[in-house]
């Protein structure tokens, strides 16, 4: 189920929320969790309900794992140490096993063939839905159990942690420390008509950066790689940087409306962009950037291996080993292979050149940087090196002489309106000037205005604002016919 579809604004989220506060209200709160479950497991099964298996099995052999090293900590003996460690690599084999099985078996097979000349057969499965997420985050549960860093949790507490619809599809990756006391706690489950009314309003902001602002440049993106023998230089310049703006407004609108949903639940999700373009160089970038996997990397990988602990060197081999394996966590292919390594290099040039860094004005920090993550972010796009090749190829046209024919090709001009502008004819199809303006519109949402978090923070429950979120809604509403999924469920 999407969150910017028509049943789950118009049924699911209302029968959600209702359903939650009411239940809890006549105190039935075992009921009302195992509610908000039936809701949350609904909501992963529409999309493929052969799936909904495989996340239960997943819930309950990691909390069999946590009841395992339970038990054993209850005994004195020091030789079941040795089974407690046999546990905890049970749980890591089982985690990434499952997220390899479905991700990259068919990548490494597809190699395997390639460099030996064998024939193994490839599965050709679908990806489930957020399984890089739920297992990263049940992952870091088992790891954190075996430290001894989990306290007591119930089953019901423990899948609602894992299952929480809002979150379970693209994130932000929760630790089971900031839902599941929140799960827990009475004082939570009482309806904050404050809280309520910011979680929509962040909602009605998220819905509207995937709907009115990422489907739009995703619509021209979508045609310009699917067309790159037609684009002249300039377009492909423009298309260079609509990417990475597609894709900021898509992956922060999602968690953007996690947040508010959750909210609205009396929830607080972790916030996961703290407007990243706004950053100086590509170290700061990635603090601001996807935050919960960065910390979930730093904590799990990068500290375990030594951090910055143990020489620069060091250092910069462990920064590496973390890049290479977002780069294989977002996806099975050489491309995000070659992306991950690249992001690596730079924050390490980062780390050796901070003293010039640091001394340089954020005015032209802010744009190099954006420049280079934006060409780094060919490779993550380019469904091949082929097409990311004649992309820089055209990018290397425009260096030499910039050539733009004055109009864009018919296919954008005709997509790269959202629905509401078609039907209210706000703008003229054929004009290029559309896109130009997107992108000025665009920029100075990115680099200017403050980010979701911070205009919530100011926002005061008012009439203005209630009826801000409700035109932002029925606008989004009224585009729902041009629906499309969101990036990261492909991750």
């Amino acid at each position: 189920m999407l969150f910017n579809s028509y049943i789950f604004v118009l049924l699911f989220l209302p029968l959600c929320v209702a359903g939650w506060y009411l239940l809890n209200h006549l105190r039935a709160h075992k009921a009302a969790s195992l509610y908000l479950l039936g809701m949350s497991l609904w909501f992963y099964g529409y999309f493929n309900i052969r799936y909904l298996p495989l996340i239960i099995i997943s819930v309950l052999f990691n909390f069999a794992l946590y009841k395992g090293f339970g038990a054993l900590d209850r005994r004195a003996e020091v030789s079941f140490a040795a089974l407690r460690t046999m546990l905890l690599i049970l749980g890591i084999i089982f985690n990434i096993g499952l997220l390899f099985y479905y991700k990259y078996y068919d990548f490494f097979v597809s190699n395997i063939n390639a460099a030996f000349g064998t024939d193994w057969a490839l599965k050709k499965l679908l990806l489930p839905l957020g399984i890089s997420f739920f297992s990263f985050q049940q992952l870091g549960f088992v790891i954190d159990s075996y430290r001894r860093e989990v306290p007591a949790y119930d089953f019901l507490s423990y899948a609602l942690f894992v299952t929480f619809f809002p979150q379970l599809i693209a994130g932000p990756i929760v630790k089971h420390s900031e839902l599941v006391p929140q799960l827990m706690d009475p004082a939570k489950r009482r309806l904050n008509w404050d809280s309520l009314a910011k979680g929509i309003y962040i909602f009605a902001l998220g819905l509207s950066k995937k709907v009115l602002l990422a489907d739009v440049f995703g619509n021209a993106v979508n045609w310009a790689y699917a067309n790159t023998d037609t684009l002249d230089s300039l377009t492909a310049l423009l298309l260079l940087f609509a990417y990475p703006i597609q894709l900021y407004f898509d992956f922060s609108g999602y968690c953007d409306m996690a947040i508010g949903i959750g909210r609205m639940l009396n929830i607080e999700l972790p916030v996961n962009f703290n407007s990243p373009y706004k950053a100086r160089h590509m170290g700061e970038m990635w603090e601001r950037w996807h935050m919960t996997l960065t910390r979930f990397f730093t904590k799990y990988v990068y500290i375990p291996l030594g951090g910055n602990r143990r020489g620069a060197l060091r250092t910069y081999l462990n920064v590496m080993i973390v890049f290479l394996l977002s780069g294989l966590w977002h996806g099975a292919g050489w491309n995000f292979v070659l992306w991950g390594a690249l992001n690596g290099l730079l924050v390490v040039l980062c780390k050796i050149c901070q003293p010039w860094i640091d001394k340089t004005p954020r005015i032209i920090g802010t744009p190099v940087t954006f420049t280079l993550w934006s060409l780094v972010y060919v490779f993550f796009r380019a469904e091949s090196f082929e097409k990311a090749r004649a992309i820089f190829a055209l990018l290397k046209d425009w260096i030499k002489a910039p050539v733009f024919t004055g109009t864009l090709p018919a296919d954008i001009r005709q997509v790269f309106i959202p629905g509401i502008l078609n039907s209210l004819e706000l703008v003229p199809k054929g004009d290029p000037r559309f896109l130009f303006g997107y992108m000025a519109l665009a920029a100075v949402i990115l680099f200017f205005l403050p980010n979701t978090k911070g205009i919530a923070d100011r926002m005061k429950p008012n009439i203005l604002h209630a009826a801000g979120a409700a035109l932002l809604i029925l606008l989004c509403i009224e585009s729902f016919s041009g629906v499309s999924t969101f990036l990261y469920f492909n991750f």
